[in-house]
């Protein structure tokens, strides 16, 4: 009687350890949260474009004929200006610029999605009059970094579109296509701007 009690008490002892160990491994646990360290929360981003608003120089190089195989790029020169919109959640892009292969006006409206934390980038310009499908990402450390998926030639792309290089006068824009899936990008958009001042 004596060895059953004790065996029962040895596996009551390994019972109450092992549940013990279990509800420390349960992310459910209350044990566990207090064990674990503080989630990062993510930051709130909706004043990431406030050093954009106003009236910007713009020089931009275009790729020709994008995922073709072509080097050739052209050049333009004209005003991007940015409007407010929304408090800062939201703006508004104007584009205007002319070189050797026309002009293109352009139009981007950028939204702030206080749940995600993210921005969407949505573009159109004068010639379609349709928004394209938009990019969407955030700003870490200064560089703005957007993802989305489009069609060229028929065929469905990756877009990425990076903002850096971000001054209180300066900033530069980056369009990338991909057609491997996002393995290798093509550049064929850059421009840069300059704030203009008065």
């Amino acid at each position: 009687m004596r060895k059953l009690v004790c065996l029962f008490a040895v596996l009551l002892f390994g019972f109450i350890l092992l549940a013990n160990r279990s509800s420390a491994e349960d992310p459910n646990s209350g044990a566990s949260r207090a064990k674990l360290p503080q989630t990062f929360e993510k930051r709130d981003g909706q004043r990431d474009f406030d050093f954009e608003i106003g009236t910007w120089k713009t020089q931009l190089s275009r790729l020709l004929n994008p995922l073709t195989g072509s080097t050739t790029w052209v050049e333009y020169t004209g005003t991007t200006v940015v409007r407010k919109v929304w408090d800062g959640r939201a703006n508004l892009v104007e584009l205007d610029v002319n070189g050797p292969a026309g002009r293109i006006e352009g139009l981007s409206l950028r939204l702030y999605n206080p749940e995600s934390r993210q921005w969407s980038l949505n573009f159109s310009n004068s010639k379609g009059g349709t928004l394209s499908p938009p990019v969407i990402g955030e700003f870490k450390n200064g560089r703005g970094e957007f993802f989305g998926q489009e069609t060229l030639n028929g065929r469905a792309i990756y877009v990425r579109f990076v903002i850096s290089d971000i001054t209180p006068d300066s900033c530069r824009f980056e369009q990338s296509f991909s057609d491997d899936g996002g393995k290798t990008w093509e550049v064929n958009w850059i421009a840069i701007d300059t704030r203009v001042k008065g």
